[in-house]
């Protein structure tokens, strides 16, 4: 059970560099229900494979100008959380994961390069999001790159979803990011250089049928997301959100029952790699990206009908 007002910190500080390499080769013995091609080749939905969670080889594509620069990544135990984790490390980024389970971070943290350090905590309590950051700043100093990612609510439709759900929905997936922006943006701002990405949803541009929880949370904050950017642009700070389309996560099985014709289905003929949205997200935090801002970017490999 999570402290909720004294966090659980772990640090990978004894890693070593060939642990650290490691970590990031893929493990082909390990079976999972989700899975990726072999390393170096696309990434293809199989029956067993392999999860961000396991770790991928990450071998950075370009230099994004980030390396020494320090990040918060919620919801990293899995998942894209982790694969964005992962992503950053591998670009020099000295990287706290945040989620509720010990367990699965103590799982997660050797899949990370360089020092990372994490922390469980519960972004469905607010004192639990305070010990968290305070523990998280004391430990790298400052923030300067927040990617704000949590698991989505239980799905249901509008006659299904009863009316108590909404406040913890919107809790998890509009009210926690809203709190740790008002925490770290404005020392960004005072430092003059800050990103913050949030991971949201395609169905905030074509809301799911049997998503009406998420659907509400993650619109709001989207608009929230775009209402922020405008006003701290001009100090150094961008803020985006990414809006995934179907990935290969634990989060695809608790929604569709055959994966198998899922992928058939998708234009692309197969479910995206985590490993490369991670990489997406890294690149909206760095140098490069410094005119990306207010952007919402969907990353589905072309399945949404509009443009």
């Amino acid at each position: 059970m999570v402290n909720k007002t004294s966090p659980i910190r772990m640090d990978a500080t004894t890693n070593t560099s060939a642990q650290a390499r490691k970590s990031h080769q893929l493990n082909p013995s390990v079976s999972l229900q989700i899975g990726c091609a072999p390393m170096g080749t696309a990434c293809q939905f199989r029956p067993l494979g392999c999860d961000a969670a396991v770790g991928h080889d990450y071998r950075p594509i370009m230099d994004l100008g980030i390396a020494g620069r320090t990040a918060l990544v919620t919801g990293a135990s899995a998942g894209l959380g982790l694969a964005s984790a992962q992503a950053l490390a591998a670009e020099g980024v000295r990287v706290a994961l945040v989620s509720r389970s010990a367990e699965k971070l103590a799982a997660a943290l050797p899949t990370v390069a360089g020092t990372p350090v994490s922390v469980a905590a519960d972004l469905a309590d607010d004192m639990s999001i305070d010990a968290m950051l305070s523990e998280v700043v004391a430990t790298l100093g400052h923030v300067d790159i927040l990617v704000a990612n949590a698991g989505g609510p239980p799905p249901g439709t509008f006659a299904s979803t009863d009316g108590d759900l909404y406040p913890a929905a919107l809790q998890l997936n509009l009210l926690a990011h809203v709190r740790m922006c008002r925490a770290l943006i404005p020392p960004m701002r005072e430092r003059g250089w800050g990103r913050v990405v949030a991971i949201t949803s395609a169905t905030v541009r074509e809301p799911s049928p049997n998503l009406m929880l998420s659907n509400t949370a993650r619109a709001g904050l989207t608009a929230f997301l775009k209402t922020t950017a405008t006003e701290v642009g001009r100090d150094g700070v961008t803020v985006n959100s990414v809006q995934p389309g179907l990935h290969a996560t634990g989060r695809l099985r608790e929604l569709y029952d055959d994966l198998n014709a899922v992928a058939a289905d998708h234009p692309m003929g197969r479910i995206g790699d985590p490993t490369d949205f991670g990489r997406i997200v890294a690149f909206l935090c760095s140098e490069t990206a410094n005119y990306v801002n207010g952007t919402g970017l969907p990353v589905e490999g072309g399945s949404l009908k509009g443009s």
